[in-house]
This record gives structure tokens, C-alpha cells and sequence, in this order.
């Protein structure tokens, strides 16, 4: 079965908003795993735009299921993931001033740095995944830099899907053939949505988990957290 887990980015962007702490990212994390979510991620960057360093260590405690820190592997980011230690770090090659996520390593030309990174988080116990675009080309040099999943950036699909062409799949599907046959895991996330992601889930085999955070905390201003979280896990299903 394939693992929803919350990105709550949105939540803490909420609570910085006003500059105090409601809505409480700790009691949201609690809440969220309390109806049903089997992860949270979160992607601190350096500008603490939403996510806060102290954050990533306050959350550690109560998340019970799969802890997921995302980001660009910088000397802070390492450091503060080394300490905490969640169940999963995904790397993420953003740029210090980027909006959003918006490209996948390029998993040949920073082969050599990725696998030093890598083999820093092996050494500690932390599952690695790495950020790809869905090429194949990627997928081979992800499994060459020893990581034990990829994580495919799913916008380009999001966006072809909503405009009625269910062909943007393939690409992906051919990526998660490619992986399952070398032993690389799979993950997804970007832009994902109650929309899509029963026919992504559908044509993706071996897909082990999504990350969802915009779309998922969108939906739930209309339809209720907990009664979103139920509609995603019954898609997953």
C-alpha cells in the first residue's frame, strides 16, 4: 500500500503569518497522524520562511509514524538532519530564494557530492531519497549514488493531467519500471491532488509513499483535515 504523508510547509506559513503560534504546527502533526496519516514531512529552508529550525527538533517527538525532512543538502541542513535523525531525509536541489521545489537532481553531474552526502546519512541509520525528474537517465544515476529511494517530481504531470492529457503518465510509469528492477524505492510528491492521485497511484508501480502539502491543506479549508486525509488514504487504497 502506498503512504500518505502530510507536508504541513503551509501550516507553519499560516502560524508565521501572525507571528505567534497558532495554528500549533506540534498539536497539527498530532492531529494529522491521529487521522490516519502514516508520515509528515517538512522542508526547512534557510530563511525560516515557514518551516523553523527549532521546528524540526520539537516535531521530532511526536511524530510516531514516518518523519521526512526535505531539503538542499547545505552544511546547516545536514547538520541539523544528523541530530534529529527522522526516518527519511529527501534531498532537494533548491536554490536559497526558490518559491517551491521546481527541478530534480541531476544525478550525473552532482554523482560524486550526493554519494559523499549519502553515505554521511547511511552511517547514521537515515533512509535517503533523492528529488528526480522523470527520465530514466536520472533514475540509473540515483541508484549509482547508493540512495535507497527517488522521489519524482510530479508537477509536469499534475499540470498535463488537468488539462485532460492521462498520456503525462507515462514517463513516470517507465521510471518506476526502471527503479523497481534496480531496487530503488519510490516516492512521489509535487502538486499532487484529490484529483489526480488515484490515476497516478493506479500507473505507478511499487510506489511506497506520497509526500502532499499545498494541494491536500487546500482541499482541507473547504472539506475538513481529517475528512481529506480519509479521501486520500481511501485513493491510495
Amino acid at each position: 500500500m502506498t503512504k500518505l504523508s502530510v507536508n504541513i510547509n503551509k501550516i507553519a506559513t499560516l502560524r508565521n503569518s501572525r507571528g505567534g503560534d497558532a495554528p500549533n504546527l506540534v498539536q497539527f502533526a498530532k492531529d494529522v497522524q491521529n487521522f490516519g496519516a502514516e508520515g509528515v514531512t517538512i522542508h526547512p529552508r534557510p530563511d525560516e520562511r515557514h518551516i523553523r529550525y527549532q521546528d524540526v527538533y520539537d516535531l521530532k517527538p511526536v511524530v510516531h509514524t514516518e518523519y521526512n525532512i526535505e531539503g538542499n543538502p547545505i552544511d546547516s541542513f545536514v547538520d541539523i538532519v544528523l541530530k534529529v535523525k527522522p526516518t527519511q531525509v529527501t534531498l532537494v536541489p533548491d536554490a536559497v530564494d526558490a518559491l517551491t521545489s521546481n527541478a530534480g537532481w541531476d544525478t550525473i553531474v552532482h554523482r560524486d557530492f550526493l554519494i559523499d552526502v549519502i553515505k554521511e546519512f547511511h552511517r547514521n541509520d537515515i533512509r535517503t531519497s533523492i528529488f528526480v525528474d522523470p527520465e530514466l537517465k536520472q533514475i540509473e544515476g540515483a541508484k549509482v549514488t547508493g540512495a535507497d529511494r527517488i522521489e519524482l517530481y510530479t508537477e509536469a504531470f499534475a499540470h498535463q493531467y488537468g488539462s485532460g492529457n492521462k498520456a503525462a503518465i507515462k514517463p513516470y510509469t517507465d521510471c518506476a519500471v526502471l527503479a523497481n528492477s534496480i531496487g530503488l524505492g519510490i516516492n512521489a510528491g509535487h502538486d499532487l491532488s484529490l484529483d489526480n492521485i488515484k490515476y497516478f497511484k493506479d500507473n505507478m508501480p511499487g510506489l511506497l509513499e506520497v509526500s502532499i502539502g499545498h494541494a491536500l491543506i487546500s482541499e482541507s479549508l473547504y472539506l475538513g483535515i481529517e475528512n481529506v486525509i480519509n479521501m486520500y488514504l481511501h485513493r491510495l487504497k
